[in-house]
C-alpha cells in the first residue's frame, strides 16, 4: 500500500475528528454564555418563586397551614378593590399598547421614509431609558396644573388642582399613560422589527391585487406577526399586574391623596414591611403568579405560538 492510499484512509477520520471536537468546543462555548443567565435566573427568579411557595402555605413558625393564607388575604378588606383597580388598569394598558404600538410600526414601516422612521424610533424609545422614578418624577410635572405645560388641556378637563387630577376614578388612565410613555418604545421597535421579516414579495403582490396601504397592514403584515404580538401581550400583561412604582410614588408624592393598597403589589408590601407578615405577602405573589401564567397558558395554546418551532423539529 502507498503512502497515498494510507493518507486518503486517515484523511476522513482526521476529518471526523476535527469536526466533532469543533462541535464540542461551540458546545462549550454555549454553555460559557448561558450560564451568567442561568445563575441569575436560579438565583433571582426559581429559588425565590420555591421560597415563596413554601411561604404561602406556612405560618411565621413554618408549621404547614394549607390554604390558611390565601384565605386570610382573599378576607381582607383590601384585596378586592386592591384586585379590580389593577384588573382595569390591565384592561387599558393591553388594548392601548397593544393597539398604538402595531398601528404606530406600520405606519413608520410602509408610510415614513427609512431615515425619518429611524429618528421616530430613536425619539420613541428615549423615554424606557428613564427609570420608574424619573418616569414618575415627570409626569408629577405634567400633572400638576400650577406648572404644568399642558395646563391647558387639564382645564379644558376640568382638572383644576392636584387633588382632582389624582381622583381615584382617573388614576387607571394616569398609570396607563405613565406606562405606555416609559415602554411604548421599545415594542414599537420589535414591532417593527418584526414588520420587517414581511417578504417584500408578499407585500408586492397585495399590491398588485389591488390591496391599499391599511387593506395590506391589516389582511397581510398584521396576521404575519400576530405571534409577536401575542408575545408582546404575554409580557404586557406580566408587567402590567406588578405595577407598584408608579402607583407607590404616586402615593408618596400627592401626601396620601392616593391609597397605600392601590395595587396588589402594594398590598403585599404593607404586609410585609408593616405587618411583618410575609407569609401573607407571598400568597398575594402567588396568587398573582398564578394569574399570569393561566393568561400566558391561555394566549399559547390559541395562538399556537409555538407550533412553527414543533413543525420545524
Amino acid at each position: 500500500m502507498t503512502a497515498l492510499e494510507i493518507g486518503r484512509r486517515e484523511a476522513p477520520a482526521t476529518t471526523t475528528s476535527a469536526r466533532r471536537s469543533s462541535r464540542r468546543r461551540a458546545g462549550l462555548a454555549g454553555y460559557l454564555f448561558v450560564s451568567g443567565y442561568t445563575v441569575l435566573l436560579l438565583a433571582f427568579g426559581v429559588f425565590p418563586t420555591v421560597y415563596s411557595i413554601y411561604l404561602a402555605f406556612t405560618n411565621d413558625r413554618g408549621q404547614f397551614v394549607g390554604l390558611g393564607q390565601f384565605v386570610k388575604v382573599f378576607q381582607d378588606f383590601r384585596f378586592a378593590p386592591a384586585f379590580a383597580n389593577i384588573g382595569i388598569y390591565l384592561v387599558m394598558w393591553l388594548v392601548l399598547v397593544i393597539v398604538l404600538t402595531v398601528l404606530t410600526a406600520v405606519i413608520l414601516r410602509s408610510w415614513v421614509g427609512p431615515r425619518v422612521s429611524t429618528v421616530l424610533r430613536f425619539l420613541f424609545y428615549l423615554p424606557g431609558a428613564l427609570a420608574g422614578v424619573a418616569s414618575v418624577l415627570v409626569w408629577l410635572f405634567m400633572l400638576s396644573p400650577s406648572v404644568s405645560p399642558v395646563s391647558g388641556l387639564l382645564a379644558a378637563l376640568g382638572l383644576h388642582t392636584f387633588d382632582q387630577v389624582l381622583a381615584p376614578a382617573n388614576l387607571p388612565a394616569i398609570l396607563v399613560l405613565i406606562a405606555f410613555w416609559t415602554g411604548a418604545g421599545g415594542w414599537i421597535v420589535v414591532m417593527y422589527g418584526a414588520l420587517n421579516n414581511v417578504p417584500d414579495e408578499v407585500l408586492e403582490a397585495a399590491k398588485v391585487d389591488g390591496a391599499g396601504r391599511w387593506g395590506t397592514a391589516w389582511h397581510v403584515q398584521i396576521p404575519m406577526i400576530s405571534k409577536w404580538i401575542v408575545y408582546m401581550g404575554i409580557l404586557a400583561f406580566a408587567g402590567g399586574t406588578q405595577l407598584f412604582v408608579e402607583p407607590q410614588l404616586l402615593q408618596t408624592a400627592s401626601l396620601q391623596r392616593v391609597s397605600p393598597t392601590w395595587s396588589p403589589n402594594q398590598l403585599a408590601y404593607i404586609f410585609a414591611f408593616q405587618h411583618g407578615d410575609f407569609n401573607a405577602a407571598a400568597a398575594i405573589s402567588i396568587v398573582l403568579l398564578v394569574v399570569g401564567l393561566l393568561v400566558a397558558a391561555l394566549l399559547v395554546t390559541r395562538s399556537g405560538l409555538f407550533k412553527v418551532d414543533e413543525e420545524e423539529e
